[in-house]
């Protein structure tokens, strides 16, 4: 069931892949502008809303969206990892509340209204919305970060390499980081399909990109207009869009899957070698030879 999902989501995110990672080097020159919304004159997958060929704004349109998304997903891990590390190991209560109580009123605030009320102060480019979509994601993560690490930090076994004198760098990565990496892998599937959701909506409203850029969400935004004329300027980038959202969270759950049915199986074999049983003891079952000397008896005591 794991190898058929992990096969389902790689079948559905290679497409979209490929056309934003390769689509640039074979999208070629622009041709001539033609009648707006038609799918006529050797553009097969029509025009957009100024007249330019929907399949190269297709090819051209992917990789601002997967190098934003995966930008944006890097550098909140970045921050929040030091951070939730910190928090969970340091032994002052007031360091932990310095590091993580502002974070929380990051939190409390809804991660596109953020976007958008620093956009209507400043205005971001790609780099911008990579660093904005980072910010916003940071909070929670740390708060995972942090809750994984701080059972971990709990255990015996830090308090002993305390005691060895281990370097806090050796205790927070060597352990304590090692620790939370099935939990922070399956935290990243899911925040990577955030992410996108959210880069995907703050281009849609015009953040970080240009109104006529050649990117995926511009064109669902631009294009919606001539959505009965011209459906495949609509269909086809968000169908794309979903495909790469869909695709990574299929990804990444089918390799947690894995990595916890690979878990199981070591500990369930470590628990059937403690629990085999210890050999008994030999009993000698040959029978006695009947002849013989007899058994000398007691000697009793003399009256």
């Amino acid at each position: 069931m794991t190898r058929r999902r992990f096969a389902l989501g790689l079948a559905v995110v290679a497409v979209p892949l490929a056309l934003a990672l390769l689509g640039p080097l074979f999208a070629g020159d622009p041709g001539p502008r033609a009648i707006s919304f038609t799918t006529s004159d050797g553009h097969w997958l029509g025009t957009d809303f100024v007249g330019r060929d929907v399949w190269r704004q297709i090819l051209l349109g992917g990789r601002t969206v997967v190098v934003t998304a995966l930008a944006a997903t890097g550098l909140a891990y970045l921050v929040a990892v030091p951070v939730g590390l910190m928090s969970a190991l340091t032994r002052l209560r007031p360091l932990e509340d310095l590091l993580m109580r502002p974070l929380d009123v990051l939190l409390a605030v809804p991660s596109l209204l953020l976007i958008l009320l620093v956009a209507s102060v400043l205005t971001p480019g790609a780099i911008g919305l990579a660093l904005l979509v980072a910010l916003v994601n940071v909070p929670d993560a740390a708060r995972i970060v942090r809750a994984a690490a701080g059972e971990a930090a709990a255990r015996p076994a830090v308090e002993a390499l305390r005691m060895q004198g281990e370097t806090w760098w050796r205790i927070a990565v060597g352990y304590v980081g090692r620790s939370t990496l099935r939990i922070l892998a399956a935290d990243a599937g899911i925040r990577l399909t955030g992410v996108l959701y959210l880069v995907s909506t703050a281009a849609f409203l015009g953040v970080g990109v240009a109104p006529d850029a050649a990117d995926w969400a511009v064109m669902v935004d631009r294009n919606r207009t001539g959505l009965l004329v011209q459906p495949w300027a609509v269909v086809v980038p968000a169908l794309l869009i979903v495909a790469l959202t869909m695709g990574t969270n299929l990804l990444f759950d089918a390799a947690f899957r894995s990595a916890g049915s690979a878990g199981m199986g070591r500990r369930a074999a470590a628990g059937r070698g403690l629990s085999r049983p210890a050999a008994e003891p030999h009993i000698d079952t040959a029978p006695r030879p009947q002849g013989g000397a007899a058994a000398p008896a007691k000697r009793g005591r003399r009256p």
